[in-house]
């Protein structure tokens, strides 16, 4: 484990040799300010992994300052529009300044929060989440790796945490050549991140992930709205099935909303026992014994299969399960592995049942999503209300001219027999 020393990089004038220059026609998607140049838009011009180059249309237009990724089909994200703007500490402070002042405004209902969200805060493959006074960050590109000093440097200035460290273990990374890594820049290495997260009612959940095995960056801040609109859909006494459960953020939520019964499905042993874990830490009140969920491991489709074999049902089923579509050309797959799943969660729900199906890929569009639940429903002969549309929460923003920051969808769903 090293410990970079936070840095500076010049105020950069960059030279006629750095300039991407576009093949004709392929400067629309830059001027309607998407901010991603892919491979087969250039007709000539690049630079080193990292650096920050001009991008010109085919006539010679100034299009943006970009980072160069020479080995990603996205080869070039742009850091800024503006000619005039150079791209330095100053640069960066500003951009991290604005991020969290955005967050400061936002009733957020747990004491953690995503601060940076790539590219809807205009700092493309840059995530930063904060767990208390600890910052965990995961950095994706190559031109965000050449100035992580400067945002090392930033964040402790704008931030002061009393951990910073780098959990840079994410697939995104091989794509553009960079190594798998967790660094530690500030502070110790902690050994497990807290999150809280406060009910409508004023009640705090508190969860404890060991940050090493942890996922992503530790907790899906992303799924925080949603799960606190869970009680709106969801009256005490029903029996809750969670699928795809990780640390168990649906399922703690639902036994502190009085749910007696709770079963947690997960590929995942060490996930399984945290969920267990937190499910039973919950206090339902009114002096309410603690809930002991029912933990299958066990991959979700042969779970849920068994369970309706087995004749088990039950008042909700929360399906919330890993990305089935990567790349656009999975999307066949993905769309029929998607309407199984929904298929079978609905198998298992009581009539007049809850169904919260969610999908965390942006190559499954809201309204595909929606079609699968309703094929599904067709399969097995039921009826299907979508009561709410939820997506990621206020503090992942979605930029409105880039449709890939807008990538969950979580349907609250009411399913009976058909009509």
């Amino acid at each position: 484990m090293t410990r970079p020393t936070p840095g500076r990089i010049k105020n950069e004038t960059v030279s006629p040799m750095k300039t991407l220059r576009l093949r004709e026609g392929k400067e629309r998607a830059a001027l309607r300010r998407h901010p991603w140049i892919y491979d087969n838009a250039i007709a000539k011009g690049g630079g080193d992994s990292g650096e920050t180059v001009r991008v010109e249309s085919a006539t010679g237009q100034f299009l943006g300052w970009a980072a160069f990724s020479p080995s990603s089909k996205i080869r070039a994200r742009i850091w800024s529009f503006d000619e005039a703007e150079r791209v330095d500490d100053a640069f960066f402070a500003r951009r991290l300044h604005t991020a969290i002042a955005a967050r400061a405004r936002m009733d957020i209902n747990s004491d953690g929060v995503r601060l940076v969200h790539g590219e809807a805060d205009g700092l493309p493959g840059l995530v930063i989440d904060r767990y208390g006074d600890v910052l965990v960050g995961q950095i994706g590109t190559a031109g965000m790796e050449r100035l992580r000093p400067v945002i090392e440097a930033a964040l402790v200035k704008v931030i002061a945490p009393r951990v910073l460290l780098w959990k840079n273990d994410s697939g995104a990374r091989s794509v553009e050549a960079l190594p798998s890594e967790i660094v530690c820049v500030q502070g110790d290495m902690p050994t497990e991140l807290e999150v809280r997260e406060t009910l409508p009612d004023g009640r705090e959940l508190r969860f404890a992930i060991p940050f090493e095995s942890a996922q992503k960056t530790g907790w899906f801040y992303d799924q925080t709205f949603n799960r606190s609109l869970l009680g709106r859909f969801l009256p005490p006494g029903k029996r809750v099935l969670d699928v795809c459960s990780y640390a168990g953020g649906w399922a703690t939520t639902a036994a502190a909303l009085g749910a007696p019964a709770i079963t947690c499905i997960d590929s995942s042993a060490s996930a399984l026992a945290l969920a267990g874990v937190h499910v039973q830490a919950v206090v339902a009140g009114d002096g309410a014994a603690p809930v002991v969920p029912t933990l299958l491991r066990d991959d979700a489709f042969d779970a849920l299969a068994a369970l309706a074999a087995a004749g088990e049902r039950f008042d909700a089923v929360i399906v919330d399960p890993p990305a089935f579509i990567k790349r656009r050309k999975e999307f066949p797959q993905g769309q029929a592995a998607y309407r199984k799943l929904n298929q079978l969660a609905m198998r298992v729900l009581e009539p007049e049942g809850l169904l919260v199906s969610c999908s965390c890929s942006f190559h499954m569009p809201g309204e595909d999503l929606r079609g699968a639940i309703q094929s599904a429903a067709r399969h097995v002969d039921r009826f299907v209300q979508v009561l709410h549309q939820g997506g990621q929460s206020p503090d992942h923003p979605v930029h409105p001219a880039i449709p890939e920051t807008r990538y969950l969808k979580a349907f609250f769903c009411r399913v009976t027999r058909s009509l």
